[in-house]
């Protein structure tokens, strides 16, 4: 094999052993170090020493053990440097326990579930918790995930930081947390996980690198989970409905990059296999309960599938399911959602109500989904001129372009048709 082959495939398996393990390792260095951006350090350092090694002397046969036992003496290396006497005993200490039996070959102990709760710990700011799993359990560098949440990568670098340093000075544990405070600690997460997802979905025609990549990468931190709590019905419910959604990706768009609603779809272009993978993971999930806001958007989505493959009118079941998610999901967003549904149902005109009953909500004012709706029922109802505005509002605020060609066309047909 020549030189250049041998740093290709070492390149290769890195690249493999950072996709499956990563978090993995991060998280076991982490839990001993008590310091994240340390352990990241230690790791990230190790990896650009086996790029140097591996090429030389072979690929190893328990790459991630050879990691950790480079990590682990670059850590106390960096340890050395920053602290002195007993304290730095106790540490190293700590440190080295685990990691001689990782090294050769015995099976490293997965703590990326707590390193997800440490994300998620209240202490951490709400908005970084998303960002912070996307790096320190995937390994995503700050630019690409500055990119995705639409933050200058100085921004982004310097949040992550300060979190990092926030975990190390509240002495936040590197542990799942106990029955009582397990609960809101898994919302947590399930909820930064779907904040992530939501930043890739809105790049649906995929011409954002970064944004493309990140609803894969929220639905593998989201299975993450599911491995370590397969117990857990809302993260059973939360990737079922992330992979609902995925599955039908390549119909959202035409060639020409055009948006298709989903009522317009073409389910040949479906991933099937990903639908039936959700399905399992709802029934899974209704077996465990109690049902909660993920699982009852996972059964909107079968709901939608359901009706598109078979043509069955089941509109009464989706406003039934829209008043089921109400009660534990009220907000402006689920009301809108469901007035749509309503006028599907009962007409445009008590969908107009519906909506109506909720417009007072300021957070719809610059919501363009909320106008795009209330255009379209406009529009069904026969007042022109008032959908026209709405349209215009919808237009305006969509960041899409292929939405907003959409959304103009829609606004010329509605113009034709008084």
């Amino acid at each position: 094999m020549s030189a250049g082959e041998s740093e290709e495939r070492a390149r290769q398996i890195a690249d493999e052993v950072a996709r499956r393990s990563y978090g993995k390792l991060v998280a076991f260095l982490a839990a001993r170090t008590r310091d994240l951006a340390a352990a990241e350090d230690a790791l990230s350092e190790a990896f650009a020493r086996a790029l140097e090694d591996w090429p030389v002397n072979g690929c190893p046969a328990n790459p991630e053990g050879w990691l950790l036992t480079v990590a682990r003496r670059k850590g106390i290396d960096a340890m050395r440097i920053r602290r002195r006497g007993e304290l730095l005993a106790g540490r190293i200490g700590t440190m080295m326990e685990g990691l001689e039996a990782a090294a050769a070959g015995t099976e490293i102990p997965d703590q990326r579930l707590a390193l997800l709760f440490v994300c998620a710990h209240p202490a951490i700011e709400e908005g970084i918790r998303s960002p912070l799993m996307l790096q320190v359990v995937l390994g995503l560098d700050a630019a690409a995930i500055a990119s995705a949440f639409l933050l200058a990568p100085a921004t982004m670098g310097q949040r992550l930081v300060r979190a990092k340093n926030k975990i190390r000075q509240a002495g936040i544990p590197f542990e799942v947390p106990g029955r009582e405070e397990l609960r809101g600690r898994v919302d947590a997460v399930l909820q930064a996980i779907y904040a992530a997802f939501a930043e890739g979905w809105t790049d649906g025609a995929g011409t954002d690198a970064a944004r493309r990549d990140l609803a894969q990468e929220a639905i593998f931190l989201c299975r993450v989970v599911v491995e370590l709590m397969p117990e857990e019905a809302e993260a059973l419910g939360l990737l079922a409905l992330m992979l609902y959604a995925e599955a039908r990706c390549r119909a959202r768009r035409t060639a020409e990059g055009d948006y298709v609603p989903l009522g317009e779809q073409d389910p040949a272009l479906w991933d099937s296999a990903m639908i039936r993978k959700a399905e399992e993971l709802l029934r899974r999930s209704s077996h465990i309960g109690p049902v909660g806001r993920f699982q009852l958007e996972a059964a909107l989505q079968s709901a939608h599938v359901e009706r598109r493959l078979t043509g069955r009118d089941n509109w009464s079941e989706v406003v039934a399911l829209y008043d089921a998610l109400l009660g534990v999901e009220p907000s402006p967003v689920v009301g809108m959602n469901r007035a749509v549904a309503v006028g599907k149902l009962s007409g445009a005109a008590e969908g107009l109500k519906a909506l109506d009953r909720i417009r007072a909500d300021g957070r719809l004012g610059e919501y363009q989904p909320y106008w795009a709706a209330r255009a379209a029922l406009l529009a069904e109802s026969g007042a022109i001129p008032e959908a026209q505005d709405a349209y215009d509002r919808a237009i305006g605020l969509a960041r899409d372009p292929a939405v907003r060609r959409f959304l103009e066309e829609r606004r010329r047909t509605a113009s034709r048709n008084p």
